[in-house]
Formats: structure tokens, C-alpha cells, sequence
């Protein structure tokens, strides 16, 4: 049933950006009086689900989810309708408008991907806010993934500076494990060691090997242990444990901290064990069998229990330059880990719609799906202005050089780049499906 939910947000998400990516370019073609012979959502190679004409326009949705596409008359695109370029030019095909047209319809759908994120991300501002937990709130300290230890962290570890700066208030966890990724003026950390200040130096190519590892984030927050609540059927259910109870032990082995039992309980799966908890203020042991998974069915209280989590409500107005300033910051974000995607590293960490359709939970959550719809929006917007034949992009450095030099490419070079192009985007879509299937299949 998870599975279920997470296609289904898939395919709802990447449908509405279609459309309205599609529409980018259909407005102004229509404003320019062009000529748009196909409006479809999906490709529809052989057959298509459903269709029907209006005017001029064939609109329908096809049977690969892979994108969607308007077939603009008179222009080199993937249809290589080699017959109609043939002929000579109409007033109302694309390669007999003024090449400053052209250009607006070939940007229009980046352009409305674009400022689709500022309005998702503006508007879940607006209807649920901002929570999160600055990396200063965390009291505990930092628990460090195996690479971040591997370079000088330990857990406990509280970062106070990066590259000679003190880290900001509204700085997560994860936007320091960003920095540190990212951005090549931070090379080193302070963190604070029980009182003590202690420089860790990042090392060069560090980035790399976390990419190569596909770790998700470097630091998390320490959080104690307390139960919330007992799933039914569990070994925790058939024991005495009850809501409210901080676990502090398994066995003699000392586990203050959530993260430090989820690690240790995993060497006594099936075996009987003694938990050790706090119940008003008494340390009392309570007996029970692990499950053959490694784990006894108890779940954690929520972080504002331990920590001060920052809230922020935003009203519609305000919500407005937020969203936008959101958008931006993913933006760049984006562009910046893209470096990354031109090493050994991460060639091999591309991911397809599998590593696409994991972004979106497993249960149904409006929020999360907004927001993952605003950050997939961005991403579309960015590949998409890529300077690639057959991609928005390719097209626009054309135009770009046709106004610059003021001739236009010839037409057997256009046709070439655009083949080139779709042979390329195929081969990329074939790679990183391909890894996504050997990753499903080593799991």
C-alpha cells in the first residue's frame, strides 16, 4: 500500500507540472498566433489513452509517463517532421516568427516551472508555516554518520563555527552538512567538546566520498529515548513499559540517547534482553524478546519534547517574498550540488523516477507532497534550460545565437543537434533508471 501512495503522489505531481510546464509554451504560441498542433500529457508513441480536437489543437494524455510535449508547427523538435520543415515557411508557423518570440516560447515553460515553486512554497508557508530546529537548540549535541567520524567528529560534538564564523541561528543540521559539502570557503569546524573547543579540518575531496556513500546527512540531532507509544503485537506490548518511560539501557549497555539503541539493539535481534528505563525518577529493568527485525515496537515522543523548536506563521501577504526567497535558496542549492553530479562519484548517484517517487512519503501528507512538488518543479526548470539539444535550453542557445549574430543556424544543423540531443537525454533517462532497478535489486 506504501508503494501505492508514493506512485500515486508521483504521478499526480509530475502531472500537474507537465501541464503547466506545457502551457509555458502554448500561452504565448497562442498570443503569437502560432500554430500548436499537439497539446498531450505523457508521450504517445503508436496509440494515445485519450484525445480529442479543438481548433486547430489535438489535446490528449498518452501511455509513457515520461514528460508531455507541444508540437508547435515549424519547428525542428522531437517529432523531426522532416516533410513539413520541407515546405515553405507559413505565416503561422514557429520559424516565421521574429526569433524575440521565438525566445518567449521556448522559455515559457522554465519560466512558469519557476514561478509554480514561489506560489507552492508561499502558499504551504501560508496555510502550515515554517517548524524547525536549529542546530543551536540542539542541547545534546550531534550524533555523526561513520564518515563524519571518520574525519574528527564524535558524538556529543556541538558545531559552534563554520569557516571561522559562528554558525547562524536558523542554521538546521542539515544546512551545515550543506556547507560543509558545498561551499568551498568553509574547510574547516569548530565544535564544541565538553567545554572544549576543538577545530576539525575538512578534508579535500571530502565531498566526494560522501556522495559516493549516498549519505543523506552527516550530523543528527542527539535525542533522548521516551516512549510516546507501543505498537500493538510488539515485544514492548507483552512487556510492562509504559508511556513516558525514558530509556536509558539494554542489558549493562549504557543507551541515553534514541540513535544509541537503534544501533545497539540490532546485536540482540530474537534474543531476550533487559531494558532499562526512568519512571519517576526510579530506574527500573523490565524484560523482554526482541523481534527478529531488531526492534521492540516503541515510539519516540516528538523533538519539542526535548527541544525548543522554532515556529513561524506567515500571513498571505507576507507569505509572498518568503515563498519566492525559498524558491531561490533551492534553486541555488541545486545548482551548487549539480557540481558534484561531474565527478566519478556522482555519476554513479544519479537516480531516475525510482530515486524520484522516494522523495514523496509513504503516507499521505499534504504538506510534504506541496513541497516536494515545489522542489521537483525547480528541478525540471533547471535541467530543462540546460544548453542540450532537444531540451528547452538547446533551443534558446540557438535563438540566442541568431539574435546575437542575427542569421539563423542552418536547418540540417538544427536537425542534427536535435537527434543528437534526444539520443543523449534517452541514454542519460536509460542510465539512471538502470541504476535506480541494480539499487532495488542489491537491496
Amino acid at each position: 500500500m506504501d508503494i501505492v501512495i508514493q506512485i500515486s503522489q508521483f504521478l499526480l505531481s509530475l502531472s500537474i507540472l507537465i501541464i503547466l510546464h506545457e502551457l509555458g509554451h502554448f500561452i504565448p504560441a497562442k498570443i503569437f498566433k502560432t500554430r500548436v498542433e499537439k497539446f498531450y500529457l505523457f508521450f504517445d508513441p503508436w496509440f494515445s489513452l485519450f484525445k480529442f480536437k479543438k481548433g486547430e489543437t489535438e489535446y490528449g494524455i498518452g501511455w509513457l509517463p515520461l514528460g508531455g510535449y507541444v508540437k508547435i508547427s515549424g519547428m525542428v523538435d522531437e517529432s523531426m517532421d522532416k516533410e513539413q520543415m520541407a515546405k515553405d515557411p507559413e505565416p503561422w508557423e514557429f520559424r516565421s516568427k521574429p526569433a524575440w518570440q521565438r525566445l518567449i516560447i521556448m522559455c515559457g515553460g522554465v519560466i512558469v516551472n519557476i514561478l509554480l515553486a514561489m506560489l507552492i512554497y508561499a502558499m504551504v508557508l501560508f496555510v502550515w508555516g515554517k517548524e524547525y530546529l536549529p542546530a543551536n537548540n540542539a542541547t545534546y549535541g550531534i550524533y555523526c554518520d561513520s564518515l563524519a567520524l571518520d574525519i574528527g567528529f564524535q558524538n556529543g560534538d556541538k558545531i559552534v563555527e563554520l569557516g571561522g564564523k559562528p554558525v547562524p541561528d536558523d542554521y538546521t543540521y542539515g544546512t551545515i552538512t550543506k556547507e560543509i559539502l558545498l561551499n568551498d570557503d568553509i574547510n574547516s569546524v569548530v565544535v564544541d567538546r565538553n567545554g572544549e573547543k576543538i577545530t576539525i579540518e575538512i578534508p579535500e575531496g571530502f565531498e566526494n566520498k560522501v556522495v559516493a556513500a549516498r549519505v543523506r546527512g552527516l550530523f543528527q540531532e542527539l535525542t533522548p529515548y521516551k516512549v510516546d507509544s507501543i505498537a500493538p503485537n510488539m515485544p514492548a506490548a507483552k512487556s510492562d513499559l509504559q508511556k513516558g518511560d525514558q530509556i536509558i539501557a539494554i542489558n549493562d549497555y549504557s543507551t541515553p540517547f534514541f540513535q544509541d539503541f537503534r544501533s545497539k539493539i540490532n546485536d540482540y535481534k530474537g534474543k531476550n534482553v533487559s531494558i532499562s528505563v526512568i519512571r519517576n525518577g526510579d530506574t527500573l529493568p523490565f524484560p523482554l524478546t526482541v523481534s527478529e527485525n531488531g526492534t521492540i515496537g516503541v515510539y519516540n515522543v516528538f523533538p519539542s519534547t526535548f527541544f525548543e523548536i522554532e515556529k513561524k506563521s506567515y500571513g498571505f501577504i507576507e507569505a509572498i517574498p518568503a515563498g519566492i526567497g525559498e524558491a531561490i535558496n533551492t534553486l541555488d542549492g541545486y545548482v551548487q550540488q549539480f557540481k558534484l553530479v561531474f565527478t566519478k562519484e556522482g555519476i554513479q548517484q544519479i537516480g531516475g523516477f525510482g530515486t524520484i517517487g522516494g522523495l514523496y512519503e509513504k503516507k499521505w501528507n499534504w504538506q510534504s507532497f506541496w513541497a516536494t512538488t515545489g522542489f521537483i518543479s525547480i528541478i525540471l526548470a533547471f535541467m530543462n534550460i540546460l544548453p542540450i539539444p532537444a531540451l528547452d535550453g538547446g533551443h534558446v542557445m540557438f535563438l540566442l545565437y541568431e539574435i546575437i549574430t542575427g542569421r539563423k543556424p542552418n536547418q540540417k544543423i538544427l536537425e542534427y543537434a536535435q537527434m543528437a540531443g534526444m539520443i543523449f537525454l534517452l541514454a542519460f533517462m536509460l542510465y539512471a533508471n538502470g541504476l535506480d532497478v541494480l539499487r532495488g535489486c542489491s537491496r
